[in-house]
């Protein structure tokens, strides 16, 4: 590509940075002044902020400015049709970065242009939560390799056109990050990093209108953190999650400084994709569940925004798993609306897959769908998925049950934990409890998608009829994640349909946590079979790397395309995806027999995974079992 030129000469590198900030400059200022504005001199901190970026620009590699400008041209990369993303542990993976590389081919045949690397920066030693609790942001876990390794295995995706996403905590850090080391110590400057209090009475206060993450294996919000220096030989220390991850302070500027920092150096790395971990829990406010408060979209919009200054080919993924009314905030409304996160988990869409897939009902999936979120962002899109490394929680509310008559909320999330363990008479699925609370009645899921969609328990019982229902499953969730609207995220193995994994158990460091189940090693014996076998994984693999490939060459699934979800009759979840050229009708049916749908559909309407003409029966369309068609003239 040819320099930007100014006038009879290219634009220099100070001159693109002056004129990215001048741009830039009008959104920080607000959720600036207002995180801030009564604790420090706002205009002070924004000049900060400019050095700090100038500076992370000044150091930024060749490569990675030539990226910038083609991004700056096409900002909405993100959104094209021919973004899918798959998600891995590089240990589990291929065992190292160094061997990465050599299986990026893997990823480029079945169609992937975003690779998100599971936790790979320094954890704490022992227990690390899946590599949630980072004792270091700027190395990586030696277990995986060095900085160096990181940076050339960016580097290979790059040449393949494949962006690489990593895992940045930011609502807190492990005990052994020298932040916390230096708090421990007594450093006034790093204390005020973190939440600390020298007796239990605010503490207590908070806790009355706290929610408790892991009410089994670490209830409560706090913990006692003997030796801080203090007039009572110690301090409670704000730990949502678990004792040893300490939740970083978010009203102070100097924190998100120093994230700030370490985003721009990780992304002069290689990193084009932030998934933000955590960030429902950053703001505290006395009084409040201490999730989803206002603070944290303005300290979003400030880190997307600021980010864009200095590495303007990097996007940000808010990983906050809440309520349908919660979510569409993370990506923008209001005063945000195109200027927070570029991506955020589609979780409901997840819950309300299972939901219908239990029940063989798709009423209270219409109704979620349709009436919590918008057709269509501004800038931005959801990552929709069906599994991930992480347990499922039932997230039905009493407000959309009332939707579905003879449905109640409690009622309905105790059917799908039992449905989901085996539980439930006729149940197809194989999964185990996780963190059930004993006082709310309310439990969460662990098991592959495989598993819970019925492959492990048909191949037990060698029932080649079951088997077909399990594959078929799989690949109706595959369909809808790659074309109702966003990026979707294929968590390693699924395109295999591995199963449950239980050598966990034999693992002291991960025998405490069950969500190792859905965390297998790849396979990759079956891998290399894939193409060729009929069984189960090879029509999986096959089947899914041939949605991927029909939603790369249509253009009407792209991300900035619209959704609409339609009714179309019992059992079957209809949306349309509202192009202005040949609009495409998809419809998914989520029980094990025949269906009709009841959805206007073009006389000469293909469906487009298959090439063929739908049946037709009057007016309606019939679909196979657990069929998904996307339908165009």
């Amino acid at each position: 590509m040819k320099p930007v030129r100014r006038g009879n000469r290219p634009i220099t590198d100070a001159e693109a940075f002056a004129l990215r900030w001048r741009r830039v400059r009008r959104d920080l200022v607000g959720p600036v002044s207002r995180l801030y504005g009564g604790v420090c001199d706002h205009e002070a901190l924004l000049e900060r902020m400019r050095a700090m970026m100038e500076g992370h620009w000044a150091k930024r590699p060749a490569a990675l400015k030539a990226l910038d400008l083609w991004r700056d041209l096409d900002p909405e990369w993100f959104l094209s049709e021919e973004v899918a993303a798959y998600v891995f542990y590089v240990d589990r993976f291929c065992g190292t970065l160094k061997a990465l590389p050599d299986r990026l081919g893997y990823l480029e045949s079945l169609g992937v242009r975003y690779a998100h690397m599971m936790p790979l920066l320094q954890p704490r030693p022992g227990d690390s939560d899946g590599g949630y609790a980072v004792m270091d942001y700027r190395r990586i876990d030696p277990k995986l390799g060095t900085m160096r390794d990181f940076e050339a295995a960016c580097a290979a995706m790059r040449e393949r056109r494949i962006s690489p996403c990593i895992d940045l905590v930011l609502n807190h850090t492990a005990e052994e990050h020298e932040w916390a080391r230096k708090a421990r110590e007594g450093d006034p400057h790093y204390q005020a990093f973190y939440r600390m209090y020298d007796d239990e009475a605010e503490p207590q206060a908070f806790e009355a209108s706290l929610l408790e993450v892991f009410p089994e294996q670490a209830p409560g919000n706090f913990t006692w953190i003997d030796g801080i220096p203090g007039p009572n030989g110690g301090k409670w220390v704000w730990t949502t999650f678990n004792s040893f991850q300490w939740d970083l302070n978010w009203a102070n500027p100097e924190v998100f400084l120093a994230i700030l920092d370490t985003i721009l150096h990780l992304a002069n790395r290689g990193v084009e994709v932030f998934r933000l971990d955590a960030v429902a829990f950053m703001w505290k406010r006395m009084g409040t569940t201490c999730q989803n408060l206002p603070e944290v979209h303005d300290i979003l919009q400030a880190l997307t925004q600021a980010t864009r200054v200095a590495a303007p080919a990097v996007i940000h993924k808010a990983e906050a798993i809440v309520g349908p009314r919660e979510l569409v905030p993370y990506l923008g409304a209001g005063r945000h609306e195109g200027r927070a996160s570029q991506l955020a988990y589609h979780n409901n869409l997840m819950v309300q897959f299972w939901s219908a897939l239990a029940s063989r009902d798709t009423r209270l999936m219409t109704h979620v769908m349709r009436t919590h979120f918008p057709e269509r962002f501004r800038r931005a899109a959801f990552a929709p998925y069906i599994r991930c490394h992480d347990d499922i929680g039932w997230a039905i509310t009493p407000e959309d049950t009332a939707h579905v008559p003879g449905m109640e909320a409690p009622a309905h999330r105790a059917f799908l934990a039992d449905f989901y363990t085996g539980q439930f008479p006729g149940s197809f699925a194989r999964g185990a409890d996780f963190q059930s609370n004993p006082e709310t009645g309310d439990r969460r899921t662990n098991g592959s998608f495989a598993s819970l969609a019925g492959l492990e328990t048909a191949l037990e019982a060698g029932d080649p009829e079951a088997i077909d229902l399990a594959v078929r499953r799989i690949l109706l969730g595959h369909a809808l994640i790659a074309s109702y609207g966003g990026v979707p995220l294929l968590y390693m193995g699924d395109e295999l349909g591995l199963l449950n994994d239980h050598s966990y158990l034999d693992d002291p460091a991960r025998a405490g946590d069950g969500r190792w189940m859905q965390r297998p090693a790849m396979d990759w014996e079956r891998a290399a079979e894939a193409p060729d076998t009929d069984a189960p994984h090879g029509r999986i693999w096959r089947g899914t790397r041939a949605i991927l490939a029909t939603r790369a060459a249509t253009p009407q699934l792209a991300s900035h395309v619209g959704t609409r979800v339609l009714d179309a009759g019992e059992g079957v979840f209809a949306y349309e995806r509202l192009a202005e050229d040949r609009p495409v009708t998809c419809l998914c049916n989520f029980t094990d027999g025949e269906r009709l749908a009841h959805v206007p559909v073009p006389a000469n309407a293909v469906d487009l995974l298959t090439g063929t003409a739908p049946k037709r029966e009057g007016d309606a369309v019939r679909l196979a079992p657990y069929a998904a068609l996307w339908l165009r003239a």
